[in-house]
């Protein structure tokens, strides 16, 4: 005589080795038990400049105020180069898409690509997270150099074509592309000296190796010791902190630029992993202490989510073509 009421240890025995087969195959049962819970581990963030310049000290605050609500450390790691593309360059092929490994992600990126051959996609090979906050740029000279004002250092590019130098942050970058924008309205032509990133810049202004440099707020401590003197800024409105300085635009150039930024991860990044990151990171945006660091380099929050970041990105990039182009500086097709 058979039933269908099988004793309670079979059943068990039954279930354990369902458990089991689920394990050899990798069933959906089985992933519940083998997941943890992001983040279990250190995050890296990759902050393309080196260690020391404006970028580097906004990114490693705000890093420090999300490990806390990530209950994970942020740990930075400067890897400079390429105007700010060889870092998250290199981690969009060669890093898991695991949410460990994240980068800063600077304009230079919709830029570079149409001035030179990269292996990566700007748009395709990137999960974006967050938009975070754009730059205050200025120009800067060291404090006994003779031009008083941004026009007069304009004056003597004039009368010297090729020999007025400036340094920045390497080809490609907002500090760069935006004093070429200028010369051009000027109708000057300076002599760009291009760096690594801003401490390397810096230290070459400070060392009389340049006569100028085009930067963001990095010299911000300089210019209030008065080891340099701030000639011109490229907001759309002047600053709070140094209300007489001219724009660009107040000085007739129309050159106005921000150059925001935020964060990137691998493409095919895992969306749950996506929102932990970015909920963390918009809190710490939110922070007072962050808010502070802000205001010490004159910069303002830019936040964006992933989605609106990446319409952004696209947009930014198809804009971004036509001033390359209008400057001279596009790659031979």
């Amino acid at each position: 005589m058979t039933t269908d009421h099988a004793p309670a240890s079979t059943l068990r025995r039954r279930s354990l080795l369902t458990l089991a087969a689920g394990a050899a195959i990798g069933t959906p049962a089985t992933s519940v038990f083998a997941q943890t819970a992001y983040p279990s581990k250190p995050i890296t963030l990759i902050v393309p400049w080196p260690a020391g310049g404006s970028t580097d000290r906004h990114l490693r605050a705000l890093a420090e105020i999300a490990s806390k609500n990530l209950g994970q450390n942020v740990i930075v790691e400067n890897r400079p180069g390429g105007g700010g593309t060889t870092g998250p360059g290199t981690m969009a092929l060669t890093a898991k898409p695991d949410g460990y490994t994240i980068a800063q992600f600077p304009m230079g990126m919709l830029r570079v690509p149409h001035m030179q051959k990269v292996q990566w996609d700007p748009l395709k090979d990137f999960t974006f997270i967050i938009g975070v906050t754009g730059y205050t740029f200025g120009f800067t000279v060291r404090a006994d150099s003779p031009y008083k004002t941004f026009n007069e250092y304009i004056a003597a590019a004039r009368k010297a074509p090729g020999k007025i130098d400036y340094g920045s942050t390497s080809i490609g970058t907002s500090p760069h592309l935006l004093m070429e924008e200028l010369a051009l309205a000027a109708k000057v032509d300076l002599n760009h000296v291009p760096f690594k990133g801003n401490a390397d810049l810096t230290q070459a202004l400070l060392g009389g190796h340049v006569m100028a440099m085009s930067d963001a707020t990095g010299w911000d401590k300089f210019v209030d010791n008065g080891q340099m003197r701030l000639l011109v800024t490229f907001g759309e409105n002047r600053t709070k902190r140094w209300p007489n300085v001219p724009t660009a635009k107040d000085l007739g150039y129309g050159v106005v630029s921000s150059s925001p930024y935020g964060f990137v991860g691998p493409k095919g990044m895992d969306p749950a992993v996506v929102k932990t990151l970015h909920d963390a990171f918009k809190k710490a945006m939110d922070d007072p202490k962050h808010m502070e660091v802000l205001a010490q380099l004159n910069q303002d929050i830019w936040y964006r989510n992933p989605e609106d970041y990446a319409k952004w990105a696209s947009a930014t990039m198809v804009k971004d073509k036509a001033l390359i182009e209008r400057l001279g500086l596009a790659a031979p097709k």
